[in-house]
């Protein structure tokens, strides 16, 4: 089973336990196996990799062929009572002619069975927090696409949710839009409320929560911290290049060692690329020689925590393949 994240409450958010979801012959979520505790999260991965398809398991739009889900302790998919407590900004757009912001607003939460002067004072509230006011009694279809995320927001919390869901929150927006989002997101997460948020960018939910959960393929790869997910990029095997002043010394120290798993010359562009089983060991070693051996690096390029690089080999070792690259070559004379 997955681990949870840590540093979250202890009572229980969502449960799902070996969940699977089939299209016909298509796996849309495949056996995903975790408990998390109440908190802010960030589901991560590529376009395709199951994130709606999870999304729609939780907020009970489907349910899956195998396993089981349980949100707040029940099944989404057959208990009402839970989508009273689940908030969802959805992917899609809002896209209505000739409806203000306000009147959207009140339909959402006339829907939820409030009465009419309740909503009209909660829908003002809501107009307020994010910065709608002004704009309340426009029609949807003259706002910008920032304004209508932050309508789909209030009316993602119109009902006073105890779990906010946002699928693709930042898609397509400015930077000023997205940094009124993340605000809006961030104050959520400190007002002690659930939040799980389905992006693609890892560095844009790095300034909402510190937990991820990467999926791909239908499938959870790994999950923890920012720090926890970069402590395990270093310690897969990673491709690097370098460019020092004494090429041929270096390859021959390179290629004495059991982590380095192919080296490569290229005299003509004067560098050496190489793939190793432990980048700890490769970075240890590399800063005793360049002080040892004199060597000056003038650039080494590799991975940098980057999350694509992660998903590539997390992808690689889950299907069971070899780290591809040449072997290591015979330094000519």
């Amino acid at each position: 089973m997955m681990q949870s994240p840590t540093g979250f409450a202890s009572a229980e958010l969502l449960r799902m336990s070996h969940a699977t979801l089939l299209y016909g012959n298509v796996i849309g979520v495949n056996d995903i196996d975790v408990t998390l505790p109440t908190g802010a999260y960030a589901l991560i991965g590529p376009n395709g990799a199951g994130k709606s398809t999870m999304i729609g398991l939780l907020t009970g739009a489907l349910r899956p062929t195998l396993g089981a889900v349980r949100v707040f302790g029940q099944d989404p998919s057959r208990s009402p009572s839970v989508m009273g407590r689940i908030g969802l900004c959805p992917a899609t757009d809002i896209l209505l002619h000739n409806v203000s912001a306000r009147r959207w607003l009140e339909l959402q939460l006339a829907l939820s069975g409030w009465g009419r002067r309740k909503a009209s004072v909660r829908v003002q509230e809501l107009l307020d927090q994010v910065d709608l006011a002004g704009a309340a009694d426009r029609p949807l279809h003259t706002y910008s696409l920032g304004m209508r995320q932050r309508c789909k927001f209030a009316q993602a919390i119109a009902h006073d949710p105890e779990l906010l869901i946002l699928d693709e929150p930042f898609n397509g927006l400015d930077p000023v839009a997205r940094h009124q989002l993340t605000q809006l997101l961030i104050r959520w997460k400190e007002s002690g409320r659930s939040l799980i948020i389905a992006n693609h960018v890892l560095h844009e939910a790095e300034k909402i929560t510190d937990s991820f959960l990467l999926i791909y393929g239908g499938r959870l790869l790994a999950s923890g911290t920012a720090g926890e997910l970069h402590r395990l990029l270093s310690s897969l095997p990673q491709e690097f290049e370098i460019k020092c002043d004494q090429l041929r010394h270096l390859a021959s120290l390179l290629a004495c060692e059991m982590w380095t798993r192919s080296l490569e010359l290229d005299w003509e562009k004067n560098r050496i690329r190489l793939a190793v089983e432990s980048p700890i060991e490769f970075y240890t070693a590399l800063s005793t020689w360049s002080t040892e051996h004199d060597i000056q690096i003038e650039r080494l390029l590799g991975a940098d925590g980057d999350i694509s690089q992660l998903f590539r080999l997390l992808v690689s070792k889950h299907r069971g393949e070899v780290f591809h690259a040449n072997p290591i070559q015979r330094l000519s004379s």
